[in-house]
């Protein structure tokens, strides 16, 4: 795991001044950049707050960060052994026969399983503890909830990994 290379402050600076969110910030933590040094590198980020699957290749591929992604419907274990893993939040826009409209549904957090019994979960809403970094169930079980219902209040409680990015570090 790289050194944190911002402070809580930095994010919140950052995502009120050009909407640093958990794309940019799951990125600058796993790759030990700061927002400032990664900002150049986010395309089209800021004309549209959000870092789809296409930008987030592109954004890898700028700083020089290999990589292997693996997709579909991953369900609650196919992490990344250290990368990056999007998040669907499952809701009435999951359900079947809904055209998928669900990018504004999802989440980006980094990823530490490299020990399978302590896997590590970086979340830029929990860089309250100081360090964004929580353990899985923590994640699963505090975190997880908060996000819901703080960003996604129609939500049913589920989710799923639509995207695993592992870092060919």
């Amino acid at each position: 795991m790289k050194p944190l290379r911002f402070t809580p402050d930095e994010f919140e600076q950052a995502f009120d001044e050009w909407g640093a969110n958990c794309g940019p910030g799951s990125i600058a933590a796993l790759c030990g950049l700061s927002l400032a040094s990664l900002r150049p590198h986010l395309g089209d980020f800021e004309s549209k707050r959000y870092t789809n699957p296409t930008l987030m290749w592109q954004v890898l591929r700028s700083i020089g960060v290999p990589f292997t992604y693996h997709g579909g419907h991953l369900g609650q274990g196919g992490w990344p052994r250290y990368g990056l893993a999007r998040i669907q939040w499952e809701g009435p826009w999951t359900r079947p026969g809904v055209p998928p409209r669900a990018y504004r549904h999802t989440h980006w957090i980094g990823v530490n399983a490299r020990n399978p019994e302590n896997v590590g979960i970086f979340d830029v809403n929990a860089l309250g503890n100081g360090t964004g970094w929580a353990a899985l169930s923590e994640w699963k079980t505090v975190v997880v909830p908060f996000i819901l219902d703080e960003c996604v209040p129609r939500a049913s409680g589920g989710w799923y990994i639509t995207h695993s990015v592992e870092f060919d570090l």
